[in-house]
């Protein structure tokens, strides 16, 4: 009797009488499966930007290392982007890298990354052949800002959508300068102590900086230097704060954020440092 075989087009029910070779496809699909599931709920959102990598559908695919970066590139009218810091780590440079991250940067079109970030060094290392490195010196100050915008809009084919957010963004504040003005007593303009990555926020409110300190804690010789100069104010960064910065003086300090939320938001940056500066100045 000559043998018939039957295409294997319904479920498979005993391995018992299937040849080797279909018993090893179904352990590997198993396998595959069981792959997928694990790497599932642990994924970053990184790396699945990484695993679309080259679609081509949205523009280039941009990693960042954090949402300061991200928001830069969105910013310059990038559309896949995505951060691999997250957003809640209050000091990105503490973050540590996952395997998942590198394995995004590898995938991307784009990587971008500051040098003051302690693992900037494997970022650059994980890039894959494609990837083109972007280092950007991260200063909220409208002028850099502006030419991240700018220089990444070049990098990306987005110049106008660049030029656009940049035209809004000197729209703002300037916006935003004017109300704080308007909300100083009396018209005088805030004696205030600046962090290092906070003086943008003395000069959207136009406050007279009296002195600067960081990023390292304030010394004891800083701290009497600072305390004679009777600022009203102390704009620390709350990304990288090191607590009061001059106790027993009833300055009040104010918190200043550097990076944005999680929507990447860059304007939002300096709203919300106008409005918090703003109710302080009003209040004083």
């Amino acid at each position: 009797m000559a043998r018939v075989h039957v295409p294997l087009l319904f479920p498979l029910r005993s391995p018992v009488h299937f040849p080797v070779r279909v018993r090893s496809f179904a352990a590997v699909s198993a396998g595959l499966l069981l792959l997928t599931a694990c790497g599932g709920s642990g994924a970053s959102d990184a790396a699945k930007a990484g695993s679309s990598a080259g679609t081509g559908s949205s523009g280039p695919v941009v990693v960042a290392t954090s949402s300061w970066e991200a928001a830069l590139a969105k910013a310059a009218g990038a559309k896949n982007v995505k951060s691999i810091v997250p957003p809640s780590i209050r000091h990105a440079p503490d973050y540590d890298l996952k395997p998942s991250d590198l394995t995004a940067v590898a995938g991307a079109d784009d990587v971008l990354y500051a040098s003051f970030e302690p693992f900037a060094g494997r970022v650059k290392s994980a890039g894959g052949s494609k990837a083109k490195m972007v280092e950007l010196p991260l200063d909220d100050s409208p002028e850099t800002t502006k030419a991240n915008v700018t220089r990444l809009g070049k990098l990306f084919g987005t110049e106008q959508a660049a030029a656009k957010w940049n035209s809004t963004f000197t729209k703002e504040w300037n916006t935003l300068s004017q109300q704080l003005k308007a909300a100083r007593p009396g018209g005088k303009a805030p004696v205030v102590v600046a962090q290092s990555f906070t003086t943008w926020a003395a000069k959207l409110a136009g406050a007279q900086v009296a002195g600067t300190y960081g990023p390292d804690a304030v010394t004891p010789a800083q701290l009497s230097a600072l305390s004679a100069k009777k600022p009203a104010f102390v704009l620390d960064n709350e990304n990288m704060s090191t607590g009061t910065v001059l106790p027993g003086t009833g300055t009040k300090q104010l918190e200043i954020v550097n990076y944005p939320g999680a929507d990447l938001d860059l304007l939002a940056v300096y709203r919300n440092a106008a409005e918090q500066m703003r109710k302080a100045f009003a209040g004083s």
